[in-house]
């Protein structure tokens, strides 16, 4: 009998500790809609984090946010870059590094802007125009977020972007702070780091000619086709003609095309076929040849989305069908830079605020970052010295970092665009750099 009430009392133990549902891989996962507006739905996934821990809030709160704008969190950032499980479904156990992201942290992907994979629109004018909206809708699906799993309202939050996700979240980062500091939200904002990030888009084209010469990958008559046709893009944006300037950036991505054989602007270093684009193909430039590399990931994610994922997880929406309208309802916003949001986050808040770069990325390459990081105005900039070494706990060189007050910029060595996928290493000490002192 005693034997028996152990064994009970052992069941009930488990049973207060398991929190969290069974959803799709390993670990207790929650996920769940936030209706942020009217006909407007927006789908966050969580994986509690699987470290030996007392309680899942004694680790930090980690929310990434994608690019694109139209590409999914729970899709590419979960089974590409960072989540428990790769795209073969196998667990994601880098050999060179101690830890995957979930092992460390509570992570939370969120489908945005609303229409991005499992998130959806009930009727066409719910899509979001502009980057201020999209902010709004974050902060109104964290809200939800935390009515429905309050326990994470005092965890110590992070934001993590990617491409056009640094963006969004830097906005989504001043909404956030400012309801936070008055009283309109109860929750514990602590940073943001931007990757790879689409802020100045005037820098990031600029930079394409110039970094293509020094890398070797065209001859001189090639960098002035291409600087000609990024000097008309900066033109179009200097003038404010924002879907002109997003055509122009488009024709200077044909160009690059053209002279490299379709290189991968992603990660220049990337294993590709030469394959010229027609002359039609450069007159009616589709962004699909930019992404071609790209979709070849794209299209097994949906399959896996829309099939054991969609089942397990007990959605009715199907994932990414509504991608390509997310986008181009923000053909005017695209090419809007945001410097000014990050120029607020660093004199207006105590966010600490990372941005990191991979050296091998040519649609957001460094040289573009730093001409954009180095002109911001804010009142620290002055700290900002010199460059420090960043080592892996075996002592390899995997980057290095600049550091003033709260802010920090991180060179990345080995990566392109997705430095999580690329230098795990590297990602896995600028995020415990960002949550330290938590």
């Amino acid at each position: 009998m005693e034997r028996l009430f152990i064994c009970i009392f052992i069941i009930l133990c488990f049973i207060s500790a398991s929190i969290g549902r069974t959803g799709f891989g390993p670990g207790e996962q929650e996920w769940g809609y936030v209706q942020v507006r009217p006909h407007a739905n927006m789908f966050w996934w969580l994986y509690y984090t699987t470290a030996n821990v007392k309680s899942y809030y004694d680790k930090p709160l980690i929310i990434w946010l994608q690019g694109g704008p139209g590409a999914s969190s729970t899709a590419y950032g979960n089974f590409v870059e960072l989540g428990p499980l790769d795209m073969e479904l196998k667990p994601r156990n880098y050999t060179w590094i101690i830890n995957y992201c979930v092992k460390n942290y509570n992570v939370l992907f969120i489908d945005n802007p609303v229409g991005t994979g499992f998130s959806n629109v009930e009727d066409e004018s719910a899509f979001a125009t502009t980057n201020g909206q999209i902010a709004i809708d974050l902060f109104e699906c964290i809200r939800g977020f935390y009515t429905q799993l309050p326990q994470f309202k005092p965890v110590p939050t992070y934001i993590a972007t990617e491409s056009y996700g640094g963006k969004m979240g830097a906005e989504f980062a001043l909404v956030w702070d400012r309801a936070q500091k008055a009283g309109n939200i109860e929750s514990n904002l602590k940073g943001i780091a931007l990757g790879d990030a689409w802020i100045s888009p005037v820098d990031s084209v600029m930079a394409w000619a110039p970094y293509l010469l020094n890398m070797g990958m065209i001859d001189t008559r090639d960098f002035y086709e291409i600087d000609a046709a990024a000097n008309y893009t900066r033109y179009k944006i200097e003038t404010r003609q924002w879907q002109e300037a997003f055509v122009d950036y488009s024709y200077t991505q044909s160009i690059i095309s053209e002279k490299t054989c379709n290189i991968d602007f992603y990660n220049i270093l990337t294993k590709w076929k030469c394959d010229h684009l027609l002359p039609q193909e450069l007159l009616f430039f589709n962004e699909e040849s930019l992404y071609r590399n790209f979709f070849k990931e794209i299209q097994p994610l949906e399959t896996l989305m829309n099939g054991p994922v969609k089942k397990a997880l007990g959605l009715n929406v199907t994932h990414g069908s509504q991608a390509i309208t997310v986008r181009s309802r923000l053909i005017n916003d695209i090419m809007r830079s945001v410097t000014n949001i990050l120029e607020l986050l660093l004199n207006e808040t105590d966010l600490k605020v990372f941005v990191y770069n991979g050296q091998l990325d040519l649609i957001v390459s460094t040289p573009g970052t730093l001409n954009w990081v180095e002109n911001l105005d804010w009142t620290q900039q002055w700290k900002w010295l010199s460059r420090e070494p960043l080592l892996s706990e075996e002592g390899f060189l995997e980057g290095f970092s600049k550091t003033s007050d709260k802010f920090c910029m991180y060179w990345v060595n080995r990566a392109g665009h997705m430095v999580p996928r690329d230098n795990p290493t590297a990602m896995e000490i600028i995020l415990k750099n960002l949550t330290s002192n938590a």
